[in-house]
């Protein structure tokens, strides 16, 4: 549910009301939880903000923040903890293994199959279908995503661990689990169990490894655009198992004897060389350096990692970029005070030009493909009239009645075909036009047609003053031509170079509106007029853009 980004829609302070409610919510959710921990979840006086938000599927999900970290999200009226939660509490939901193989797939919006599972000594834990689950991984018992259960253990059994077995929700690593601290999985060892059973799980680990070495090749459902179910191949040999096990034991070994640290610079290095050589060109300099660590340097981090320059040896990037300039591969000034721009790079420095770029996984191009945002298009806008209760008898004749929406040509035809029929002189239709009320059509590509009563009100670009004499640019109305307005503010605050956010449009019932920092009527109406193809007639404000001239 949280692979994408999601939209914020309010982010406000909880009442005392909504804080006893959701107390009570929590222990009839989640009997187990003492009075004590209820009142730990949910603390009585310390800051608590309840966030509204649209997943990327459109899902409308309220999420409870407590000290910076989301505990609780609920979704269709039903509440689920979230692993920052259950890192707190393990044992509140039934808990069921997989291998640490799998994790990557169930981040990427995977939903988890059952020969993925690993069977405990003890057996796997008795839920029934639509049962809230916890999943880990071999070795922690901290959980790393909530799901629902597709079938229960018995249908799970029957089935001889084949199909799909839980629908995921959130996991680690997802964006729900970013707008926390990011923090790692605690360690929780497992259960202890008896000699007896130690052995016997011992057995099973061993037997399991040719399952593991399989996983590689598994697709997990939600991989793919279709949704259809996949099973993990059946067709290698036992005999090509051993081989593939070995040779990942040693790849990890090498990736095990460095440090976190040592990891993270080799990331941090490896995305800075990235960057440059593919994405950063001399017409961008000189470039801020929190746009090329925030637009460039994130995006060349390869899937499944993250890049965290806090668990790095440098700890900031001011300091690594030093390090970066004493080598001479950039330069980096201070423009104005307390902002640092990289002014000058050398392309022919020999870590740039020996830099190989990465080739991407098959699964991060497939899954790149399918979230690639299509192209805009401008919506096909029709004026229309609508008629009036008083002109009902003009137009019955027709076959339309009140209500109807006509085009002017429409108008047109039956007025001057009345006024032959009743042998009337003077027809003047222009004034028939004057007493029907307005309408219009809109037409995005690939839907139906939206009819509105009313003039389309037009895209409004107006300039405001904020604290300390700073100019704002806001634009509102963008939702009735099809356009999103937090991809508009995403687009702006990169061509810009400015900060931009969106809130509710005050006096307007579920609309937004863009606000981007300091006059940017000229970049807007590129925007709309040259990027979107608007017609200049839909959009108002473009004369308040900043004249070309000498600066004072």
């Amino acid at each position: 549910m949280f692979a994408k980004a999601f939209r914020v829609k309010s982010n406000t302070a909880i009442k005392g009301s909504d804080r006893r409610k959701l107390r009570a919510d929590v222990t009839t959710a989640f009997p187990t939880l003492g009075t004590d921990q209820v009142s730990e979840l949910v603390p009585g006086k310390e800051e608590l903000n309840i966030v509204k938000l649209y997943a990327h599927k459109g899902d409308a999900v309220t999420v409870y923040v407590s000290g910076g970290n989301p505990i609780l999200f609920e979704l269709e009226k039903n509440l689920y903890p979230t692993v920052y939660t259950l890192w707190s509490y393990p044992d509140l939901l039934p808990t069921f293994t997989t291998w640490p193989l799998v994790l990557e797939k169930l981040v990427g919006g995977a939903d988890l199959m059952l020969p993925g599972l690993v069977m405990p000594p003890a057996g796997l834990p008795q839920v029934q279908k639509g049962d809230l689950c916890a999943i880990s991984l071999v070795g922690n018992r901290a959980p790393v995503a909530i799901g629902v259960a597709a079938m229960s253990t018995a249908e799970m059994l029957t089935s001889g661990l084949k199909g799909r077995g839980f629908s995921v929700l959130h996991t680690y690593q997802d964006h729900l689990w970013r707008s926390g601290n990011k923090s790692s999985p605690p360690s929780i060892a497992p259960l202890a169990l008896d000699s007896a059973d130690l052995s016997e799980e011992k057995g099973s680990v061993q037997m399991d490894s040719t399952l593991q070495g399989d996983m590689r090749h598994m697709t997990l459902e939600g991989e793919e655009e279709n949704g259809e179910v996949h099973q993990a191949r059946e067709d290698k040999s036992l005999s090509e198992a051993p081989e593939d096990t070995s040779t990942r034991g040693l790849n990890q070994d090498s990736t095990d004897s460095k440090t976190l640290q040592e990891q993270m610079d080799e990331l941090l290095q490896q995305c800075f060389l990235h960057a440059l050589k593919c994405r950063v060109k001399k017409a961008d300099l000189p470039l801020l350096t929190s746009t090329f660590l925030g637009s460039h340097m994130f995006s060349c981090c390869p899937e499944g990692r993250q890049l965290d320059i806090k668990k790095s040896s440098y700890k900031k990037l001011s300091k690594f970029l030093q390090q970066m300039q004493q080598e001479q591969i950039i330069q980096v000034k201070e423009l104005s005070k307390g902002v640092e721009s990289i002014v000058a790079v050398d392309w022919k420095h020999p870590r740039i030009t020996s830099f190989v770029i990465p080739e991407p996984s098959p699964t991060s191009q497939t899954i790149q493909e399918g979230s690639r945002e299509q192209p805009y298009h401008p919506p096909d806008i029709k004026p229309l009239y609508c008629v009036p209760a008083s002109m009902t008898l003009l137009f019955q004749e027709s076959g339309h009645k009140k209500g109807s929406f006509l085009e002017g040509s429409e108008v047109r035809t039956i007025v001057i075909n009345y006024a032959k029929k009743n042998d009337l002189v003077d027809a003047d239709n222009k004034k028939c036009l004057e007493k029907l009320q307005p309408a219009y059509q809109v037409t995005l590509p690939g839907q139906e047609p939206i009819v509105k009563k009313g003039r389309i009100c037009p895209i409004d670009i107006t300039l405001a003053q904020r604290a300390s004499n700073k100019k704002v640019t806001v634009v509102r109305n963008l939702e009735a031509y099809g356009l999103d307005p937090y991809s508009v503010a995403a687009i702006l605050q990169q061509r810009c170079q400015a900060s931009t956010t969106v809130n509710p449009a005050p006096g307007a019932k579920d609309s937004l509106q863009v606000q981007i920092q300091g006059n940017q009527v000229h970049h807007l109406g590129w925007l709309l007029l040259e990027e979107y193809q608007l017609p200049r007639k839909h959009i108002q404000g473009l004369e308040k853009a900043l004249k070309p001239g000498k600066k004072k």
